[in-house]
């Protein structure tokens, strides 16, 4: 379930501001010494004047848990949340972790932080089951995918391989967010035409500007680095404008501490160019999802 950010948090919208990702590499199962990764990460955001910083997918507790779910998983009234939310007055943050439900369902999960409180909790609705990716066996799906308001504009969280559903960023984008949020712990996978990067990588450079460009939206992916059991993981964490230009990138391989300048004046400017979304038909799309679903009945 999503948790919306109360209304009232809804203040007049910094149109520019400077957001920042911090493309780290933490120790799986070691939620104190990624707990640090993250305190120096924010009053080095704190001192650049970063307003948004974004850390990538369970970058509080590792990646490859498997049996360790439950050991690291935080309650919203752990200590480690409440050291979350105190950092989060100097500067507003989202978090990757593994959420524990009241009813003990485990959940992988980006927590919006800002100004002291828990704002906005969306939990990954696409869990992977192929290739080296075993998520569904260790986690619960979250069932939602909803925008929800910041002081820097309406945006929408969607991890990692949320992102690879075309779904969710129309439904992001339909329900208002100006910028798309992606969190993610992408491994090396193959190199692409004897370059620097990595198979993954390529794709996702490819995938990121087509949704930025297509929804007229900021993408933002924060991707980790590092190596767990082997895996290695390629960084390269990036901001792309609406108009699909690389506006920051993150070194490959390496941690990194990328920033960006943002002007919610270019969503304007590429909506009035190419309105799309204005002229999206949703009772079409309803209607015939309705259909093919009745369909596989």
């Amino acid at each position: 379930m999503e948790k919306e950010a109360p209304r009232n948090h809804r203040t007049t919208v910094n149109t520019h501001f400077k957001i920042g990702i911090a493309q780290i590499s933490p120790r799986l199962g070691d939620v104190a010494a990624n707990l640090t990764l993250y305190e120096q990460a924010i009053v080095r955001a704190r001192n650049e004047h970063v307003e948004f910083l974004i850390f990538p997918e369970l970058s509080l507790t590792g990646y490859h848990l498997r049996d360790m779910v439950a050991t690291v998983a935080l309650r919203q009234d752990a200590p480690e949340f409440v050291q979350l939310r105190e950092l989060s007055k100097s500067v507003a943050c989202l978090a990757g972790l593994v959420e524990e439900s009241p009813d003990f369902c485990f959940y992988n999960a980006a927590v919006y932080l800002s100004a002291g409180e828990v704002r906005h909790v969306h939990r990954k609705v696409y869990l992977p089951t192929y290739g080296m990716f075993d998520e569904q066996r260790y986690f619960a799906r979250g069932d939602s995918v909803r925008a929800f308001d910041t002081p820097y504009g309406r945006a929408a969280t969607l991890v990692c391989e949320d992102l690879w559903h075309p779904s969710t960023a129309y439904i992001a984008t339909l329900d208002q967010a100006l910028m798309l949020i992606c969190p993610s712990s992408s491994p090396l996978r193959g190199i692409a035409d004897n370059r620097e990067r990595d198979e993954n990588a390529r794709y996702w450079e490819a995938l990121n500007r087509v949704y930025a460009e297509t929804f007229g939206v900021f993408v933002i992916y924060a991707n980790r680095v590092g190596f767990e059991d082997g895996v290695g993981f390629w960084g390269g964490s990036e901001v792309i404008d609406p108009f699909g230009q690389c506006i920051a990138k993150g070194s490959y391989y390496e941690e990194d501490f990328v920033t960006a300048d943002i002007s919610l004046d270019v969503v304007r400017r590429k909506r009035v160019a190419a309105p799309l979304l204005r002229d999206e038909d949703i009772d079409l799309t309803i209607n015939e999802l309705l259909r093919i679903r009745g369909r596989r009945q």
